[in-house]
């Protein structure tokens, strides 16, 4: 173990206020996994919502895998790395997911998918500190997904946080670890904070397979072409695309007091929804990230006895406003 990893791994697991709006942090709960061959892009055009076209060498995108109901087992980031993808995944679900593409990938004689064992991927905060690591001029990523090849690996930028903080990803596929200038480690909690500012909800054992991806924005983050052929739940999820059948999706939340991962929240005695990623302040207060019906959202709202405060997300999500109907989707 380096030194920065003992620094990192004594970090507390809760995060100060205000959020750090600069800094580095390596993000030891997810690994990256390239998939080379012949059959690369068929393989993952027929198993994840994003078109393969529309991922380049300059564009990073994201992506859900799901089962045959609709229900996402896999959220993650496409990107180009040389004539292979590289993929990133939350490391307490890899065996599972990867179990479960394996299931396709043997379609694909001469393709294979294997996790990248000297692979790392940084969080970076502030355009300062992602231009260190790129060495150069980096005002050509200029919105979400803009992706720029770096010796050791790959920089993408992705979604900036409601404060408007920009952020970054640093896929290193190779090499020895970045410099990042004078910019302050973070932990992993301080990361986490940011991307529940932003809006992206992460997938654990709770929630494996539970909701369709647009139950989880993911069409408001690029992850969704509903323009691409057939894919694995397809079917379930272009239907409720086109016949306006999203009853529930992700809202932002505070708390007073501690809520367990994966509580239910409810609107009196009834449950309404649940939490689908959390992160703990100093101050015994929550921030969370939430699978709420359209229909309770306006309402008052709790979760493990502590009362619910609506933040706001940092991009639109019209169907709520179309919606004004009874929740008939599953959970």
């Amino acid at each position: 173990m380096t030194d920065t990893d003992t620094a990192a791994s004594n970090r507390p697991e809760t995060v100060s206020l205000p959020l750090p709006d600069r800094g580095y942090a390596r993000l030891t709960d997810r690994i990256l996994v390239r998939v080379s061959g012949p059959g690369t892009d068929k393989f993952l055009q027929g198993q994840f919502s994003q078109h393969l076209d529309e991922v380049t060498n300059n564009r990073a995108l994201r992506a859900a895998a799901s089962n045959p109901k609709g229900r996402a087992y896999c959220l993650t980031r496409l990107a180009r790395d040389g004539d292979s993808v590289v993929l990133d995944l939350p490391a307490a679900l890899a065996d599972q997911i990867l179990a479960q593409l394996r299931k396709y990938l043997m379609l694909f004689r001469g393709t294979t998918m294997a996790p990248l064992e000297d692979g790392l991927i940084w969080g970076l905060l502030g355009r300062e500190t992602a231009s260190a690591i790129a060495g150069r001029d980096i005002s050509g990523l200029e919105s979400a997904g803009d992706t720029l090849g770096v010796d050791s690996g790959l920089l993408i930028r992705v979604e900036s946080d409601d404060r408007g903080t920009e952020r970054y990803e640093f896929w290193q596929t190779s090499g020895e670890q970045p410099e990042f200038g004078d910019a302050p480690e973070l932990s992993l909690a301080d990361w986490h904070a940011t991307e529940i500012a932003a809006g992206i909800p992460a997938l654990d054992e709770a929630n494996w397979e539970t909701f369709v991806p647009q139950m989880l924005n993911l069409q408001h983050l690029g992850g969704i072409h509903f323009k691409k052929g057939c894919y694995t739940g397809q079917e379930v999820i272009a239907r409720m695309h086109f016949l306006g059948q999203l009853k529930k999706s992700l809202f932002r939340f505070r708390s007073a007091g501690s809520i367990a991962p994966g509580a239910d929240i409810k609107m009196g005695e009834r449950t309404v929804g649940s939490v689908v990623n959390q992160v703990a302040f100093e101050d015994g207060s929550v921030e969370l990230l939430a699978v709420v019906r359209h229909d309770a959202a306006a309402q008052p709202l709790s979760a493990d006895g502590n009362a619910l405060t609506a933040l706001p997300l940092p991009y639109a999500v019209p169907e709520r406003e179309q919606d004004n109907g009874p929740d008939d989707s599953a959970r």
